[in-house]
């Protein structure tokens, strides 16, 4: 067998290779969209209304946390990026949370939740959060007592399950919220749809060398990632130490939900791509390399309700290493 060190010279030349390959292909050039190891985000599923609106309603609702100072929308902005800009949130007490919040936007389209991977459904994460004391620090119980003095709300309820407030429906509307929080139309979509001019060349150069580079192994399907987990800093330590073994997280919108990894500890999308590869793939990206990486990156931002997403309207605030 080659030793180790030489094996992953060959493995870099190799990557290298295929992406020169791929350098004076164009848009245009491509292989149809059907063979594509990524594939355009579906519509959000057709649900009830009158549930959707209340789960946007009880989303925003500060009685969901035991102090009744804040709202699932505290660390998920779905006014810009479905997340913040913090590397870590803060938690009630102050105190900011172990780990980076991720967006909120496309988590219906992932296999497993959280980090780790321990969730299985957006009822299961969303009763999670509420008893959590990083995040709502309370119970179902309590928030149930709460509505329950509302008639406003109450009646909500009525209308959308045909009872009052209950535990498995106040979950079922949260996640029904959630699962309507699809970011469709972005331009590397519309080119798997088959505008040829929705990406440039060097979007298109960039997504070549992605796959090249064996990106595309942990990142792909309809979420870019977010259905497998993987263990992080292979060949050099990337972030944390732990959790050792994460669910791959999305791509979807990653232009603008800085700061990135688990800790938070990557402030920018270029020194992300940067030590991604270095820690994962043991290589070196040269400047070019890297702005062909992020400018296909780009092309992943898509859209809520009409409007791009956007960054979170303060500068990314990296954690410190």
């Amino acid at each position: 067998m080659l030793p180790s060190s030489r094996l992953n010279w060959l493995l870099g030349l190799l990557c290298l290779c295929a992406a020169s390959a791929a350098v004076a292909a164009t848009p245009s050039s491509g292989r149809p969209a059907a063979s594509e190891p990524i594939t355009p985000i579906p519509p959000a599923p057709i649900q009830d209304p009158r549930r959707l609106a209340l789960g946007e309603q009880l989303f925003n609702d500060t009685r969901l946390s035991h102090t009744n100072t804040r709202g699932c929308v505290a660390c998920h902005d779905v006014r810009t990026n479905g997340a913040s800009d913090a590397a870590h949130d803060p938690t009630p007490n102050g105190a900011p949370a172990p780990l980076n919040t991720p967006t909120v936007f496309n988590t219906a389209l992932n296999f497993r939740l959280n980090w780790e991977g321990d969730l299985r459904t957006l009822e299961a994460q969303a009763e999670q959060s509420l008893h959590s004391p990083m995040t709502m620090a309370t119970t179902p119980e309590e928030v149930l007592g709460r509505l329950r003095a509302d008639p406003a709300i109450v009646r909500q309820f009525r209308q959308a399950y045909g009872r009052g407030p209950d535990r498995a429906d106040l979950l079922d509307a949260l996640a029904a919220y959630e699962r309507s929080l699809v970011t469709r139309g972005s331009r590397f979509d519309r080119w798997l749809a088959g505008d040829t001019a929705a990406i440039s060349s060097q979007e298109f150069r960039g997504y070549q060398f992605f796959k090249s580079l064996g990106c595309i192994s942990c990142h792909q399907g309809m979420n870019v990632g977010g259905n497998l987990y993987q263990r992080h800093g292979i060949f050099h330590p990337l972030a944390a130490p732990r959790p050792e073994i994460l669910r791959v997280p999305s791509l979807r919108n990653v232009a603008v939900t800085a700061p990135y990894f688990h800790d938070g500890s990557a402030a920018t999308l270029p020194e992300a791509v940067r030590k991604m590869a270095y820690a994962q793939l043991d290589l070196v990206l040269s400047d070019r390399q890297t702005a062909d990486i992020v400018a296909f990156l780009k092309t992943l931002t898509g859209q809520y309700r009409g409007h791009a997403l956007t960054p979170a309207p303060t500068a990314p605030k990296a954690a410190a290493r």
